[in-house]
């Protein structure tokens, strides 16, 4: 009896050893590997899923984690999600990142001056965002799932780089990138310059739209609204590209021709005084600032001189020579 259990315990001695050496030894990867835990999963699922992927060195160490986890009480505390698990970690290691939830975040960014069908696009093929918007849902039931009914989607969306983790919903991202547009727009109203010739943050948005398409040098965005604001404030039509190339939609075929200027629609600013309807794209943060502080002055024209900088002027005659230096190489007249 004593030698029985003299064995027994050097048995239990050995195992424990044991155990102890395979919980804190490498796990059996030679690089880098994302290992996807599904909802409510049990822990035997897990484990027996990451052994059967190569995770363990050893089959010994998925049951001795299963140990470890059941007497500290960590079986029911794994949450679910993508980790990243490195050929430097252990046992030990694996099951603390487990516990703590900290999974893979992937990004998607979303550019400015892109429109939102550029965005929606983006979105829409991802392939670790979960979709679950109908292919031909229109711009009315797309909104209203974003929880924004009645309004158009132009613009509503923040372009930034953004992180998330995998199964994240394209209907959660979106509404992310919805209120980050919210709460920059807020932000930038509450600090705006007085007496802007805006109804309300929403014209902002759809002047800081204009900006953002407009700009080529960031150093010029506060002149280019400064033009803008002034010739609001004056009753003059705006006449800029960026609108006319909207409402002309899937026709424009990358030029402006002389029948687009008179053509008219809802956002030809060239037949129609004031702000068009809606913003022309996904307007950054620094255009939404320039729209709330135009840079004081009295030029009310610009050209492009070709390096994506712009030359401004105060007055018609001006602009015109400014036309034919930048734009005509020195001949004829600005039309």
């Amino acid at each position: 009896m004593l030698t029985l259990m003299l064995t027994l315990v050097l048995a239990a001695v050995a195992l424990l050893f044991d155990a102890h050496q395979q919980l804190d030894a490498p796990l059996g990867l030679s690089e880098p590997r994302n290992f996807d835990i599904e909802a409510r999963s049990s822990l035997p699922k897990i484990l027996a899923n990451a052994n059967e992927q190569g995770i363990f060195a050893a089959h010994r160490q998925a049951i001795y984690l299963g140990l470890l986890a059941r007497i500290d009480g960590r079986a029911a505390a794994v949450k679910a999600g993508e980790y990243r698990v490195e050929p430097t970690m252990t046992p030990r290691s694996l099951l603390a990142l487990w516990v703590s939830g900290k999974t893979v975040l992937h990004e998607l960014q979303l550019i400015e001056g892109w429109r939102f069908a550029d965005a929606l696009k983006k979105v829409r093929e991802s392939p670790v965002l979960t979709q679950t918007l109908a292919p031909d849902l229109d711009e009315a039931g797309l909104m209203a799932a974003l929880g924004q009914p009645g309004k158009s989607p132009e613009g509503r969306l923040f372009p930034d780089t953004y992180r998330f983790s995998k199964g994240m919903s394209d209907v959660a991202f979106l509404r992310k990138a919805v209120a980050a547009q919210e709460q920059v727009l807020a932000e930038e109203w509450a600090g705006r310059d007085p007496n802007l010739p805006y109804d309300g943050p929403e014209q902002a948005l759809i002047m800081a739209s204009i900006i953002e398409k407009e700009t080529g040098v960031a150093a010029e965005r506060e002149q280019i609204a400064g033009v803008f604001i002034r010739r609001l404030q004056i009753g003059m039509r705006l006449q800029t590209d960026p609108t006319v190339i909207y409402g002309i939609g899937s026709s424009y075929d990358g030029n402006i021709h002389s029948r687009d200027l008179l053509t008219d629609t809802p956002y030809n600013t060239y037949t129609r005084d004031g702000l068009p309807p809606t913003p022309i794209c996904l307007p950054g943060r620094a255009s939404v600032h320039a729209a709330m502080h135009p840079a004081a002055g009295s030029t009310l024209y610009f050209v492009g001189k070709g390096d994506g900088s712009h030359q401004f002027s105060a007055t018609l005659a001006e602009h015109n020579e400014a036309v034919r230096r930048y734009q005509l190489g020195g001949r004829g007249a600005a039309q």
